[in-house]
């Protein structure tokens, strides 16, 4: 009887044994699987925290990339500045989200094909600034070409115009300068001394010129005395050449390609002294022809 109570009380103590080892291996099951748990749990911050790190830098690239182009290229069209709009919007976005730490998992792999897409986007939009800006330069070489076709242009019509207005232009030959005294009667009678000359009478004849136009032209007469100075000095008229002279007579003579002798007087308002005279003759802007006279 004493060891039935004792092989009963021994198989009571080795249930409770058991029931014990039970216990903790349920303890050390639970404590294990929370253990994985958390470490996975944790596992995920990270991997989290590194694609928003990664996810942050890219759209900091893309923004730059933004910013590099509009530098380079400022002329945009409408439809390209409201897509640059579009963009910087979704990086505003995106960039709001992240600040907040609102994206879940889920929503992170979503936010992470929007910056794809955008990366997409602004990659084509760089090349279409980069088409526009070579276009920009080929349009500016072709203008450059052209100015400078122009300017080309412009400086032979100069030329072509010079050399028209110089073919015009009326030509004397033949000139000779007479010096006269005027009679109390009016006539004129040839003198060769200073003291006795009033007047001198230039005589000339026009080249035949076909391109000269047959109607008046104005003729500028220039007296230089024997000490180089211009006598009586009526006023100036600017040359082709852009050099402005002063003038002793202004008068007019009617041009016709007929080949007449043309006789142009000058009266000397001052006494006349001794020496070289030499008259000048302009017209059109040219020298019309040249002539002397010595005076005793």
């Amino acid at each position: 009887m004493e060891n039935t109570n004792e092989f009963q009380e021994s198989k009571k103590n080795n249930n409770k044994i058991y029931l014990l080892l039970v216990v903790v291996l349920a303890l050390f099951t639970t404590n294990a699987i929370l253990y994985i748990r958390n470490k996975k749990a944790d596992e995920r911050v990270v991997q989290l925290s590194d694609d928003k790190t990664r996810m942050q830098t890219e759209i900091d690239k893309i923004e730059a990339d933004l910013d590099k182009a509009n530098t380079n290229y400022a002329a945009l069209s409408d439809s390209m500045k409201k897509e640059q709009g579009s963009a910087r919007e979704k990086i505003s976005q995106l960039r709001e989200a992240l600040r907040k730490g609102e994206l879940t998992q889920k929503q992170l792999i979503l936010a992470q094909e929007d910056v794809k897409q955008l990366r997409y986007f602004v990659t084509k939009y760089v090349a279409d600034i980069e088409v526009l800006r070579q276009q920009n330069d080929s349009l500016k070489t072709s203008v450059a070409v052209a100015n400078e076709q122009v300017r080309a242009l412009e400086g032979q019509n100069k030329d072509l115009n010079k050399k028209v207005s110089a073919a015009t232009a009326l030509k004397a030959f033949g000139a000779s300068v007479t010096a006269v005294r005027i009679k109390s009667s009016g006539k004129e009678s040839s003198v060769s001394k200073a003291d006795h000359a009033q007047k001198l009478n230039i005589s000339f004849n026009l080249v035949d010129n076909d391109f000269a136009q047959k109607a008046l032209h104005t003729i500028f007469l220039r007296v230089v005395d024997p000490s180089g100075n211009v006598v009586g000095a009526t006023g100036n008229s600017t040359l082709a050449s852009g050099e402005t002279i002063n003038f002793s007579y202004k008068t007019a003579i009617e041009f016709d390609n007929d080949g007449r002798m043309y006789t142009l007087g000058w009266n000397n308002q001052v006494a006349f002294v001794k020496g070289e005279y030499t008259i000048t003759m302009y017209a059109d802007g040219y020298v019309l022809g040249t002539g002397k006279i010595i005076l005793k």
